[in-house]
């Protein structure tokens, strides 16, 4: 604004309080105002914002001290795919060969997995991601207690919703549980389509049993078979 602008505006504020005041009009004033100049460029600068990325996430999870899993881990395994997947798998968390190298299903239930995918199409090279509820690998495998999902929560809801998948496959009991917050078997579960909603969206989501389980059991393998028949024909349709 110019000297001359701001003078106007004093001289119309001044007018204004002597007809509220006394009635009778004062002698103007000079006040000496100075130029101002207002650089547009910066001023429609927008303020920058930190945005959250799967790789942000992955740096966050490998410093992470939450909880006390962090304190035998070798290495933490925030999880690995596309950025955009079809499908994301989510199992429960790292077992050994995860916590050397640092990446998820990477031991014989992990090789299983990716020919369980493959059968149907599917590759975290070119359309899953594979996540699991805890980022460490508790000791000797036991399962993940109440407070170490809920510290790694975040992660994975965070993951969730910067991949924004079409479906969501759960791999395994514990990690069934946890998401769909149940009590149920996976034989309750398996077999047909939940919702599983983070934040103000809703992903389809279908469990089945961990591969672990189908290395263990030949029963476990036709209705994990036909868990992922199921998936692929949702996906195809």
């Amino acid at each position: 604004m110019t000297s001359v602008d701001k003078q106007k505006v004093a001289n119309f504020l001044d007018i204004t309080g002597d007809f509220l005041g006394s009635g009778y009009r004062s002698e103007p004033k000079d006040y000496q105002f100075e130029d101002t100049y207002i650089d547009i460029t910066q001023a429609a600068a927008k303020p920058e914002t930190s945005e959250d990325t799967i790789e942000k996430i992955a740096d966050e999870i490998r410093a992470c001290k939450d909880c006390a899993l962090c304190e035998k881990r070798l290495n933490a395994a925030p999880g690995e795919g596309v950025s955009q997947p079809v499908v994301l798998v989510i199992g429960e968390g790292p077992g050994e060969d995860e916590d050397k190298q640092g990446r998820p299903f990477v031991g014989r239930a992990g090789q299983l997995l990716d020919k369980m995918l493959a059968s149907i199409g599917l590759s975290r090279e070119t359309n899953c991601f594979i996540a699991n509820v805890v980022k460490c690998r508790p000791p000797d495998n036991r399962d993940p207690r109440p407070e170490e999902t809920a510290a790694c929560a975040h992660f994975l809801e965070r993951q969730i919703l910067i991949l924004k998948p079409k479906f969501i496959l759960i791999a395994g009991k514990i990690a069934a549980q946890t998401l769909l917050k149940t009590a149920d078997s996976i034989g309750k579960m398996r077999g047909k389509f939940l919702n599983l909603a983070i934040g103000d969206s809703v992903f389809p989501t279908i469990a089945t049993y961990h591969p672990a389980a189908l290395l263990r059991s030949d029963e476990y393998k036709r209705p994990a078979w036909e868990d992922l028949k199921l998936l692929r024909s949702k996906i195809e349709s």
